[in-house]
């Protein structure tokens, strides 16, 4: 079936409501490596019921609508579908459990021309079902490798945030293990890409690859330890760009340039000294 982009911009996404408990919350912490280090006692905190807090990167999996790319009514071409960017928005603290309701829309589709393909943005909002409140608002950006060229607008597309040119101030290395993305998989991200080696080695992978979000999540753990004090929620922002998968037991380095509230950050694998997440911004408060 060939690309329909009013298809794409005009789909209907129904509100899902997603209630979560502690255990999910735990479960999401235990993913990101949160308990796996007997040092790091300041992780017990996301990952013990009594004075449970929920790491705010775990929005990105709550109300989550699925993989609607990969139905053939989209008309998308779901094998050369990629997580290009991800911005998070907190308005409030991430409660440790409650009901949420995610309202999904289509913000944006680009054509960046048959060659490079598409671009599409997907704007989520998690409001709070008791009190109607807003909690998070996040974007992802889809890459459409496979289905530019439809004759749409090119642009405009937001700039990367640009990192300073010195070396970076702070760095804390965080570890992810052999089996991060079959942990981390449990909250929702299903995709065997993650788990099937078949399925890795279709995808052009050597071994399972980890989810990006996953990485995404690590990175924002090193920037409440490093930049918050570990105070979870002092993070109010968090937006990365995608550039290289991570593999499960590899080290991700999270590289940060404080400045005030503003942190501009990166994350590489160590042992292959890859830059996994680009172009990262997060906002703090103080």
């Amino acid at each position: 079936m060939a690309f329909d982009p009013n298809v794409i911009l005009n789909w209907h996404f129904p509100d899902i409501e997603h209630a979560y408990t502690e255990k999910d919350t735990i479960l999401y912490a235990l993913g990101l490596g949160c308990g796996a280090e007997a040092d790091h006692v300041d992780d017990l905190k996301f990952v013990y019921e009594k004075g449970l807090q929920a790491l705010p990167m775990m929005g990105v999996v709550l109300a989550y609508p699925g993989n609607w790319l990969e139905s053939k009514e989209s008309t998308a071409d779901y094998s050369k579908v990629l997580h290009g960017e991800q911005y998070l928005t907190l308005h409030r603290p991430l409660p440790p459990s409650g009901t949420l309701v995610g309202v999904s829309r289509i913000v944006d589709l680009l054509d960046k021309g048959k060659d490079k393909g598409a671009v599409l943005y997907v704007e989520r909002k998690l409001v709070d079902k008791a009190s109607g409140e807003p909690v998070a608002t996040m974007i992802a950006a889809v890459m459409l490798r496979g289905d530019g060229g439809f004759g749409g607008k090119p642009g405009p597309q937001p700039p990367p945030h640009k990192l300073p040119e010195t070396a970076p101030e702070k760095s804390l290395d965080l570890k992810t293990y052999p089996n991060s993305a079959l942990i981390y998989r449990l909250s929702g991200d299903r995709n065997p890409l993650h788990a099937d080696p078949k399925a890795a080695a279709a995808g052009g992978f050597k071994t399972p690859i980890l989810h990006g979000l996953c990485t995404y999540g690590v990175a924002g753990r090193a920037i409440i330890k490093a930049c918050c004090g570990g105070d979870p929620a002092r993070l109010r922002s968090l937006q990365v760009r995608f550039s290289s998968p991570v593999f499960p037991g590899e080290t991700i380095r999270t590289e940060m340039w404080p400045d005030g509230e503003i942190i501009s950050f990166r994350a590489r694998v160590v042992e292959r000294d890859v830059v996994v997440l680009n172009n990262g911004l997060a906002m703090v408060s103080a």
